[in-house]
Protein backbone atom coordinates (compact mmCIF):
# COMPACT_ATOMS: atom_id res chain seq x y z
CA UNK A 1 0.00 0.00 0.00
CA UNK A 2 1.86 3.48 -1.18
CA UNK A 3 0.72 6.67 -1.26
CA UNK A 4 0.82 8.03 -4.55
CA UNK A 5 0.93 11.79 -4.12
CA UNK A 6 1.97 14.14 -1.57
CA UNK A 7 -1.03 14.20 0.75
CA UNK A 8 -3.92 11.90 1.09
CA UNK A 9 -6.98 12.32 3.08
CA UNK A 10 -8.35 13.26 5.01
CA UNK A 11 -9.03 9.10 6.85
CA UNK A 12 -10.09 8.51 9.77
CA UNK A 13 -6.89 7.34 12.06
CA UNK A 14 -7.69 4.99 14.60
CA UNK A 15 -5.05 6.92 16.56
CA UNK A 16 -5.54 10.25 15.87
CA UNK A 17 -9.15 11.20 14.41
CA UNK A 18 -9.56 12.71 10.97
CA UNK A 19 -5.75 12.86 9.73
CA UNK A 20 -4.94 14.21 6.86
CA UNK A 21 -1.72 12.13 5.33
CA UNK A 22 1.34 13.88 4.75
CA UNK A 23 4.06 12.02 2.54
CA UNK A 24 7.64 13.41 1.93
CA UNK A 25 9.04 10.41 0.43
CA UNK A 26 8.68 8.85 -3.41
CA UNK A 27 5.24 8.41 -4.28
CA UNK A 28 6.53 5.16 -6.70
CA UNK A 29 8.33 3.61 -3.57
CA UNK A 30 9.19 3.25 -0.26
CA UNK A 31 12.30 4.72 1.01
CA UNK A 32 12.80 4.40 5.01
CA UNK A 33 16.08 3.58 7.42
CA UNK A 34 13.91 0.64 8.56
CA UNK A 35 12.53 -2.26 6.23
CA UNK A 36 10.12 -3.58 9.48
CA UNK A 37 8.45 -6.79 8.68
CA UNK A 38 5.38 -4.86 9.02
CA UNK A 39 5.22 -2.28 7.11
CA UNK A 40 1.75 -1.48 5.05
CA UNK A 41 3.78 0.03 2.44
CA UNK A 42 6.13 -2.93 1.66
CA UNK A 43 9.63 -3.23 1.52
CA UNK A 44 12.24 -0.71 0.78
CA UNK A 45 13.27 -0.37 -3.14
CA UNK A 46 16.80 0.35 -3.54
CA UNK A 47 16.93 3.53 -6.00
CA UNK A 48 20.03 6.08 -6.72
CA UNK A 49 18.39 9.12 -7.20
CA UNK A 50 14.67 9.12 -5.10
CA UNK A 51 12.50 11.20 -5.92
CA UNK A 52 11.19 14.06 -3.06
CA UNK A 53 8.92 16.74 -3.20
CA UNK A 54 10.64 20.18 -3.04
CA UNK A 55 9.77 22.48 -0.49
CA UNK A 56 7.80 24.94 -3.50
CA UNK A 57 6.03 21.99 -4.48
CA UNK A 58 4.88 20.76 -0.96
CA UNK A 59 3.78 24.22 0.19
CA UNK A 60 1.56 24.61 -2.77
CA UNK A 61 -0.13 21.30 -2.48
CA UNK A 62 -0.43 22.01 1.26
CA UNK A 63 -2.41 25.32 0.90
CA UNK A 64 -4.41 24.00 -2.21
CA UNK A 65 -4.89 20.95 -0.30
CA UNK A 66 -6.05 23.30 2.84
CA UNK A 67 -8.74 25.84 0.83
CA UNK A 68 -10.40 22.94 -0.73
CA UNK A 69 -10.96 21.56 2.99
CA UNK A 70 -12.47 24.70 4.18
CA UNK A 71 -14.83 25.47 1.03
CA UNK A 72 -16.12 21.49 1.83
CA UNK A 73 -16.26 22.66 5.46
CA UNK A 74 -14.52 19.91 6.38
CA UNK A 75 -11.72 20.23 9.33
CA UNK A 76 -9.17 17.70 10.26
CA UNK A 77 -8.07 16.85 13.52
CA UNK A 78 -4.55 16.44 12.88
CA UNK A 79 -1.87 16.75 9.81
CA UNK A 80 -0.11 13.23 10.23
CA UNK A 81 3.55 12.98 8.88
CA UNK A 82 3.97 9.30 8.01
CA UNK A 83 3.41 8.33 4.15
CA UNK A 84 5.84 6.08 2.37
CA UNK A 85 8.71 5.75 4.83
CA UNK A 86 10.47 7.68 7.18
CA UNK A 87 9.60 11.63 7.04
CA UNK A 88 12.84 13.13 8.48
CA UNK A 89 14.91 11.58 5.76
CA UNK A 90 13.78 14.56 4.11
CA UNK A 91 17.09 17.04 3.46
CA UNK A 92 14.22 19.89 3.94
CA UNK A 93 12.45 18.20 6.88
CA UNK A 94 13.01 21.58 9.14
CA UNK A 95 11.86 24.19 6.13
CA UNK A 96 8.59 21.65 6.10
CA UNK A 97 7.79 21.71 9.45
CA UNK A 98 7.74 25.52 9.62
CA UNK A 99 5.70 25.74 6.28
CA UNK A 100 3.00 23.29 7.68
CA UNK A 101 2.69 25.62 11.39
CA UNK A 102 2.22 28.77 9.50
CA UNK A 103 -0.53 27.03 7.40
CA UNK A 104 -1.99 25.19 9.75
CA UNK A 105 -2.40 28.23 11.88
CA UNK A 106 -3.90 29.94 9.32
CA UNK A 107 -6.37 27.35 8.16
CA UNK A 108 -7.17 25.10 11.01
CA UNK A 109 -5.38 26.41 14.05
CA UNK A 110 -7.36 23.53 15.86
CA UNK A 111 -5.49 20.72 14.25
CA UNK A 112 -2.44 19.18 15.78
CA UNK A 113 0.51 18.13 13.82
CA UNK A 114 1.45 15.11 14.75
CA UNK A 115 5.04 13.30 13.19
CA UNK A 116 5.57 9.63 13.13
CA UNK A 117 8.83 8.87 13.09
CA UNK A 118 11.22 5.52 13.89
CA UNK A 119 13.78 7.85 15.82
CA UNK A 120 16.26 7.09 13.65
CA UNK A 121 17.17 10.36 12.40
CA UNK A 122 17.54 11.98 15.76
CA UNK A 123 21.13 12.37 16.20
CA UNK A 124 20.67 15.31 13.46
CA UNK A 125 20.22 18.46 15.65
CA UNK A 126 17.75 19.97 12.15
CA UNK A 127 15.30 17.07 12.81
CA UNK A 128 15.03 17.37 16.57
CA UNK A 129 14.62 21.46 16.48
CA UNK A 130 11.77 20.48 13.49
CA UNK A 131 10.27 17.88 16.06
CA UNK A 132 10.06 20.44 18.46
CA UNK A 133 7.45 22.17 16.38
CA UNK A 134 5.24 19.74 16.35
CA UNK A 135 2.09 19.14 18.54
CA UNK A 136 2.66 15.07 18.75
CA UNK A 137 6.05 13.31 18.89
CA UNK A 138 5.11 9.76 17.98
CA UNK A 139 8.55 7.84 18.07
CA UNK A 140 8.79 3.87 17.28
CA UNK A 141 10.76 1.28 19.98
CA UNK A 142 9.65 -1.94 19.04
CA UNK A 143 11.51 -3.98 21.56
CA UNK A 144 13.83 -3.32 24.43
CA UNK A 145 16.46 -5.99 23.09
CA UNK A 146 18.56 -4.96 20.34
CA UNK A 147 18.36 -8.52 18.45
CA UNK A 148 14.52 -8.54 18.09
CA UNK A 149 14.75 -5.15 17.15
CA UNK A 150 16.96 -6.32 14.23
CA UNK A 151 14.02 -8.72 13.32
CA UNK A 152 11.69 -6.62 13.39
CA UNK A 153 13.14 -3.40 12.05
CA UNK A 154 15.75 -4.21 10.35
CA UNK A 155 17.37 -1.03 10.14
CA UNK A 156 19.81 -0.24 7.03
CA UNK A 157 22.19 0.77 9.61
CA UNK A 158 23.32 -2.64 11.20
CA UNK A 159 25.07 -0.93 14.00
CA UNK A 160 22.06 0.90 15.24
CA UNK A 161 21.39 -0.29 18.73
CA UNK A 162 18.41 0.03 21.51
CA UNK A 163 20.60 1.96 23.58
CA UNK A 164 21.62 4.27 20.71
CA UNK A 165 17.99 5.08 20.17
CA UNK A 166 16.85 5.55 23.97
CA UNK A 167 20.03 8.10 24.23
CA UNK A 168 18.38 10.28 21.15
CA UNK A 169 15.15 9.58 23.04
CA UNK A 170 16.12 11.14 26.24
CA UNK A 171 16.67 14.97 25.28
CA UNK A 172 13.06 15.36 25.01
CA UNK A 173 12.49 14.68 28.42
CA UNK A 174 9.27 12.77 28.40
CA UNK A 175 7.71 15.42 25.92
CA UNK A 176 6.63 12.67 23.51
CA UNK A 177 4.56 9.70 22.37
CA UNK A 178 6.00 6.89 22.65
CA UNK A 179 4.96 3.83 19.62
CA UNK A 180 5.61 0.24 20.02
CA UNK A 181 4.14 -2.24 17.51
CA UNK A 182 3.32 -5.84 19.09
CA UNK A 183 3.44 -8.98 16.75
CA UNK A 184 4.49 -12.83 16.80
CA UNK A 185 5.33 -14.76 13.56
CA UNK A 186 8.44 -15.74 11.43
CA UNK A 187 10.67 -14.43 9.04
CA UNK A 188 13.74 -15.80 7.20
CA UNK A 189 13.66 -18.73 9.65
CA UNK A 190 13.97 -16.38 12.62
CA UNK A 191 11.10 -16.11 15.01
CA UNK A 192 9.60 -13.05 15.88
CA UNK A 193 7.91 -12.46 19.22
CA UNK A 194 8.33 -9.38 21.13
CA UNK A 195 5.39 -10.32 23.83
CA UNK A 196 7.31 -13.19 25.95
CA UNK A 197 8.15 -12.20 29.38
CA UNK A 198 12.24 -11.51 28.41
CA UNK A 199 10.96 -9.10 26.05
CA UNK A 200 8.13 -7.45 27.72
CA UNK A 201 10.61 -6.83 31.20
CA UNK A 202 12.83 -4.80 28.43
CA UNK A 203 10.35 -3.00 27.15
CA UNK A 204 8.99 -2.11 30.13
CA UNK A 205 12.34 -0.84 31.82
CA UNK A 206 12.72 1.14 28.33
CA UNK A 207 9.79 3.00 29.18
CA UNK A 208 10.75 3.47 32.63
CA UNK A 209 13.92 5.41 31.92
CA UNK A 210 12.22 7.82 28.80
CA UNK A 211 8.99 8.22 30.76
CA UNK A 212 7.04 9.17 27.75
CA UNK A 213 3.70 11.50 27.71
CA UNK A 214 2.19 8.43 26.36
CA UNK A 215 2.60 5.07 25.13
CA UNK A 216 0.50 3.82 21.94
CA UNK A 217 1.16 0.43 21.50
CA UNK A 218 -0.92 -1.05 18.42
CA UNK A 219 -0.98 -4.81 16.26
CA UNK A 220 -0.88 -5.35 12.81
CA UNK A 221 -3.70 -3.97 10.99
CA UNK A 222 -3.51 -4.35 7.11
CA UNK A 223 -1.12 -6.90 4.50
CA UNK A 224 2.43 -6.93 5.37
CA UNK A 225 5.48 -7.77 3.27
CA UNK A 226 6.12 -10.59 5.70
CA UNK A 227 2.86 -12.80 5.11
CA UNK A 228 3.70 -15.41 8.52
CA UNK A 229 2.73 -12.42 11.53
CA UNK A 230 0.61 -13.06 13.83
CA UNK A 231 -2.17 -10.10 15.14
CA UNK A 232 -2.22 -10.19 18.92
CA UNK A 233 -5.72 -10.30 20.56
CA UNK A 234 -7.00 -7.37 22.70
CA UNK A 235 -6.95 -9.04 25.56
CA UNK A 236 -3.43 -9.48 25.46
CA UNK A 237 -2.40 -6.31 24.68
CA UNK A 238 -4.94 -4.65 27.32
CA UNK A 239 -2.80 -7.20 29.54
CA UNK A 240 0.26 -6.02 28.16
CA UNK A 241 -1.02 -2.29 28.67
CA UNK A 242 -1.81 -2.78 32.19
CA UNK A 243 1.46 -2.53 34.28
CA UNK A 244 2.11 0.52 33.07
CA UNK A 245 -1.31 1.83 34.03
CA UNK A 246 -1.09 0.79 37.14
CA UNK A 247 2.60 2.95 37.32
CA UNK A 248 -0.22 6.08 36.12
CA UNK A 249 1.39 5.96 32.17
CA UNK A 250 -1.48 6.94 29.75
CA UNK A 251 -1.46 3.55 27.76
CA UNK A 252 -3.72 3.88 24.31
CA UNK A 253 -4.07 0.16 22.81
CA UNK A 254 -5.15 -0.39 19.09
CA UNK A 255 -6.25 -3.84 18.36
Amino acid sequence: MLFDSILYGPIHSRRLGISLGINLMPTTHKLCTFDCVYCECGWNTPVSHPVLPDVDEYEHALESKLQALLQEGVTPDVFTFSGNGEPTLHPRFADIMRITVRLRNHYFPTAKISVLSNSTQLGRDDVVEALKLADNRILKLDSGIDETMRHIDQPVNKALTVAQIVEWLRPFDGDFILQTCFLRGQHRGQVIDNTTPEELSAWYQMVEQLHPQQVMIYVIDRQTPCPTLEKISREEMEAIAAPLRERGYSVSVSA
